[in-house]
Formats: C-alpha cells, structure tokens, sequence
C-alpha cells in the first residue's frame, strides 16, 4: 500500500531525498544538540543551508537540549519546505520502551506542525538509522503512530509523506503503513 486516507488526510510513501519533498514541514530524526552531523540531518543541514544550522543553535541556546517528546522547529533555508521539525528518537536499546519512545517523536512533530500552521509532512525513518532502531519496526512504529494520529486530530493535516531514503526503506514503510490501515480498520 503507497497511499491511505484518514480522516480526510492522506498519508503516501515515498522513496528518496526527503529534503526534495514539496510540503510544508519536514521531519529531521535530529540529536538533542541539534549537530547535524550525519544521515536525514546531514541532508537538511546541508540541503536548508545556512539557516538550519544557524536557527539550530540557537534554539538549543535559548531552550536547551531537546528532550524526548518535545520538537524544535526552525526554518527551511532552501528546501521547498517551510520549516523543519527537529524531534529526537529514542537509541533503540533493551530494556526500554523503544515503542512508545518513538511514537512520542512522531507525535511531537506532528503536533508541532498543527501548531505552525502547517497541512502537511514529510517525515523520515526515525531512529532507524545510527539509532539503532531495526528498519521494520522503526517504521510499522511511525506509520501506526501517523494513522492513530490523524485518527484523533481530524482535519488538522491534509498529508503526511512517509519517506524512505531508498527503495527498502520506503518498502518498509509501505508494509507499515499497509499494517497500520489494516489493525485499524482503514484498509
């Protein structure tokens, strides 16, 4: 499954470069220090070129770290975004609630965007990558907490992109998707 409605949202697949997305918000899996150092937010840093990284610091110099469920929001320098959403995912470890970890970052972001006004997302695999975080259950997670999401905020946002990097990434979270519609009755 590519595509399914919820609520009068709908929520796609795609497969690529997440920075290319003609919405208006994109989801950075960022580190608490807002260092874009490497993977989605290599990408944006480089892609929103100087903004990103300069609203990055200071935002963490005025709010500091950001926290497990909370979202730091920053403009999108070039990219056709307006603004980016930086969230950070949980380190996949044992022992904790990498679950429910998880479905608080997408939650955030997704609030975040309500709040900015924003009608629709892109967001990447989360924690998926040097988090740790196995591929498939990082996104069967963000695509389960997508549709729960626009379930209990209807009318809020118009499209949510869940975009993988590559082919098996988007793969993953088409199956996720496909799983999500189906646990909840959409499909």
């Amino acid at each position: 499954m590519e595509a399914v409605e919820v609520v009068g949202a709908q929520v796609l697949v795609a497969s690529g470069d997440i920075t290319t997305e003609d919405v208006d918000a994109v989801v950075n899996a960022a580190n608490e220090r807002l260092v874009h150092g490497g993977g989605v937010a290599a990408a944006i840093a480089r892609a929103g070129a100087p903004q990103v990284d300069r609203e990055s610091r200071a935002w963490v110099a005025e709010h500091g770290l950001v926290g497990p469920g909370q979202a730091a929001v920053t403009g999108a320098g070039d990219m056709p975004a307006r603004h980016v959403i930086h969230v950070v995912g949980p380190v996949h470890r044992d022992g904790q609630d990498n679950e429910r970890l998880l479905r608080g970052a997408v939650s955030a972001a997704l609030h975040a965007a309500a709040e900015e006004g924003d009608r629709s997302v892109a967001l990447p695999a989360i924690s998926a990558g040097i988090f740790g975080f196995p591929l498939e259950e990082a996104t069967h997670t963000i695509a389960d907490a997508v549709v729960v999401w626009l379930r209990l905020h209807p009318g809020v946002l118009e499209e949510v992109h869940l975009v993988g990097f590559d082919g098996s990434a988007a793969a993953a979270f088409a199956d996720g998707l496909t799983h999500a519609a189906e646990t909840t009755g959409l499909a």
